[in-house]
């Protein structure tokens, strides 16, 4: 809502709106029992304030007005549609508006409506990119056309995935509501997969003409931040300290005019010290539980970079140590690549290639870039330059990021003209983009 006036309770009406119209409509979804008639609701309840509040005030607790305004609105909706209804229908259509009449005296009831909210965009039963759009459009008050930007989805499509996904929780009844104990640990991985989700396309693009997306980053870490300040289990600590400690970098990850550059080459005084103290606290803290998973080991691999005052003052052995744990914890061929490339720069690019060789003659990561940029940079320093150029093609074959695919592209013609250091030597550095969270 952008109200464009001087007038300070209208500016008054526009700051609410800005820090509690998610609460809001979290409250008013519970209430109405509908994502749609909740959105419209909210809406009244905002034309209502700028109609209300310059001749009565502002009242004392905006949110709790606002919610008030809403439901009654929405019942009047109710009731004026239905009044061709068989009546016996109306009255039970607008009991269920009013189901909780006394709703904001229950102010801990109130508080979980964002975390009932967050889970319910974010429900199993629904698709992958279903939850990851409607959590943008529900919990963070982005447009349809933010969200379809930011993914390069077309607007009608997109906004047609959060048709389907409201229709779905209607339909199937999915319940609004946080889950039991028993059922959290499952029904929190969704959460914190649509929140990591969103930061890894803010963080590193998938394609576009932009390394980074800063919108998508800030939505996720202030999603972390809010389930952390609701549910501050170890591994939403977990993850929100993965991207703090990512997010710190955030500034020297690319030149004036954009071009990528790699971690080893980034000037670290450039990175934000208050989020990486930030970070390394609530790694300390998750650890500390012992009731850690992966998106906390992956902060504290995060976290020794961070510690290092340059590349080469970093603790490889204790990050392959981290990566060996993250293996035991949740298996995958790209940690397996991560490993690959911290062996390296502790043993030598040799052992990192016949590593990530391994990877591929399993037929993993095939079609994966940053495997083969690993390996070409790897290949590079042993003086295989064939086998580096070869993979460095692919690499770039496999972009449709355009900053990275530039950034192949001057490692490729530096082939030329590099010297390369002698076979079998140690590496001290490596270009492998393998820093993505």
């Amino acid at each position: 809502m952008v109200v464009s006036t001087t007038d300070p309770v209208h500016e008054a009406v526009s700051a609410v709106y800005v820090e509690h119209s998610r609460r809001v409509l979290a409250t008013l979804i519970r209430l109405l029992g509908d994502f749609d008639v909740a959105e419209e609701a909210l809406h009244d309840a905002f034309r209502a304030a700028l109609e209300q509040w310059p001749r009565d005030g502002i009242p004392a607790n905006p949110r709790a007005w606002l919610v008030s305004a809403g439901r009654f609105k929405a019942i009047d909706g109710l009731r004026r549609r239905s009044r061709f209804d068989a009546l016996d229908d109306v009255g039970a259509r607008a009991d269920v508006a009013v189901i909780d009449t006394a709703a904001w005296a229950d102010e801990e009831s109130v508080e979980d409506d964002r975390l009932r909210l967050i889970f319910t965009c974010c429900h199993p039963a629904l698709a992958p990119d279903a939850q990851v759009a409607l959590t943008l459009r529900e919990v963070c008050g982005l447009t349809t056309e933010q969200i379809a930007q930011a993914f390069l989805t077309p607007a009608p499509t997109l906004a047609q995935r959060i048709v389907r996904a409201k229709s779905k929780i209607r339909d199937a009844r999915i319940p609004y509501q946080v889950p039991t104990p028993a059922e959290l640990p499952g029904r929190l991985d969704a959460v914190l997969r649509v929140i990591y989700l969103v930061f890894n396309e803010g963080y590193d693009a998938s394609s576009g003409d932009r390394l980074t997306r800063a919108d998508l980053s800030a939505e996720a870490i202030r999603l972390g931040r809010l389930l952390a300040q609701l549910l501050p289990e170890p591994e939403v600590l977990g993850l929100l300290a993965l991207m703090l400690l990512h997010e710190s970098r955030r500034e020297s990850r690319t030149s004036p005019s954009g071009e990528l550059i790699r971690l080893d080459d980034q000037d670290r005084s450039r990175w934000d010290r208050a989020m990486i103290i930030e970070g390394a606290r609530l790694v300390e803290q998750a650890l500390l539980s012992r009731r850690f998973g992966s998106y906390t080991i992956q902060a504290a691999i995060s976290a020794v970079h961070s510690e290092a005052a340059d590349a080469a003052a970093t603790d490889w052995n204790e990050i392959v140590g981290l990566y060996d744990a993250l293996l035991r914890t949740d298996p995958s061929p790209v940690i397996e690549l991560n490993r690959a490339v911290a062996v390296a720069m502790r043993d030598g690019a040799h052992v990192g290639v016949h590593l990530i060789d391994g990877i591929f003659a399993r037929g993993d990561l095939l079609d994966y870039r940053l495997a083969h940029a690993a390996r070409a940079d790897l290949c590079r320093r042993i003086g295989r330059v064939e086998d580096a150029r070869a993979s460095y093609e692919r690499a770039i074959g496999l972009t449709k990021q355009e900053p990275e695919r530039r950034f192949l592209e001057r490692q490729l013609a530096a082939l030329r003209s590099t010297d390369l250091v002698e076979p079998g030597r140690a590496v001290r550095k490596s270009s492998a983009k393998t820093e993505k969270p």
